[in-house]
């Protein structure tokens, strides 16, 4: 059930339109309209652990960086601020408890994991069903105008003249409204409020990414250096891909972050021969042409987008055998150092 400023939200509208008329009129709903026009004054954040070196750093935040399609539940008490960045048609996703400032995070990219991707999210932040929880929405730029929408949130609709980010915002909407849970909407920073367009009307994202404050909720832009995302950036990276091919991940958000004790636990993926020498043929192509078959939208990527899929390919070409890089199948684990950032287990 959906909320906007604490009042109930809901439209009268045909069943045949009702996703893409509920979607449209939360974006044109007053509050929330004012709530974007505010976040495009706020400077982004830059997190970087080479600037927050030093004998200050151990006083300095603690943060929980979120890939795509990963998610993580976090604690106020041992995090300071939870983020990802990287987006351009996916959807960062805050669902926070304001009684306890229990907050997660979901980087999302397709329509397919958004109810399994809620279900995973909400575990350990609803601990009754009165309680309206705080929900934000961010990312998904107009890469298709939304006048061109229709209902279909599968796969073809993502892949036809709707794009992509309206599928998935309209399916996180609808996905809200269903469910028994009351979410109190503050944020809906995404699509045509996401969007800014050059002289030729081409539609680029405004940010990126953003990161929640836990202690206060408050969500503002964000944009991570590679110092930052961490730990273990690249395996993360090929997980995201790798998950396709693995059935025990269908439909789910990835699982990343343990809330209870602190520490990143990267759960075991497979990656097939397959993929090892997609990497070995993809390897060897232009950057132009790697940019167009690899990206949802090749103009909106950020600079290093090639670069970091190149990384990506040399592990996996020096390490075909995904058992070598989760021994006897068990998750890769890493712990806080002194100085807040991560060390392996």
């Amino acid at each position: 059930m959906i909320f906007v400023d604490g009042a109930p939200f809901s439209t009268l509208t045909s069943s045949s339109s009702q996703g893409t008329d509920m979607l449209v009129s939360l974006l044109e709903h007053p509050f929330l309209v004012s709530a974007s026009s505010s976040l495009k004054a706020i400077p982004e954040r830059k997190f970087s652990v080479s600037e927050e070196s030093g004998p200050q750093r151990s006083a300095l935040s603690k943060w929980v960086y979120l890939f795509q399609q990963e998610y993580a539940t976090v604690d106020p008490a041992s995090v300071d601020f939870v983020g990802t960045d990287e987006a351009t048609t996916c959807v960062g996703l805050v669902i926070r408890n304001p009684k306890n400032g229990m907050t997660s995070v979901g980087h999302m990219d397709s329509p397919n994991i958004v109810d399994l991707g809620l279900s995973q999210m909400l575990s350990l932040v609803v601990h009754d069903s009165d309680t309206k929880l705080d929900v934000h929405l961010f990312g998904g730029f107009e890469d298709v105008s939304p006048k061109h929408a229709n209902s279909s949130t599968g796969s073809e609709g993502c892949e036809n003249s709707v794009g992509y980010s309206f599928p998935l915002c309209m399916k996180i909407v609808e996905s809200l409204e269903k469910r028994q849970e009351k979410f109190d909407i503050h944020t809906a920073f995404i699509l045509w409020h996401n969007t800014r367009r050059d002289s030729d009307g081409n539609g680029y994202p405004i940010f990126h990414g953003f990161v929640v404050e836990t202690l206060k909720g408050s969500v503002i832009p964000a944009t991570f250096d590679s110092t930052s995302r961490c730990p273990d950036e690249l395996v993360r990276r090929i997980r995201v891909s790798a998950s396709y091919e693995d059935p025990s991940w269908n439909g789910k958000l990835l699982e990343t972050y343990d809330t209870q004790t602190d520490r990143f636990k990267i759960a075991p993926c497979r990656w097939s021969l397959h993929q090892y020498h997609n990497a070995k043929t993809l390897q060897r192509h232009s950057d132009s042409y790697i940019l167009s078959m690899c990206s949802t939208s090749p103009s909106a990527e950020g600079a290093d987008f090639v670069d970091n899929l190149r990384r990506q390919w040399d592990y996996l070409i020096e390490h075909p055998h995904w058992t070598k890089t989760f021994p006897m199948k068990q998750p890769r684990i890493f712990e806080r150092s002194i100085d807040g950032g991560w060390k392996s287990c």
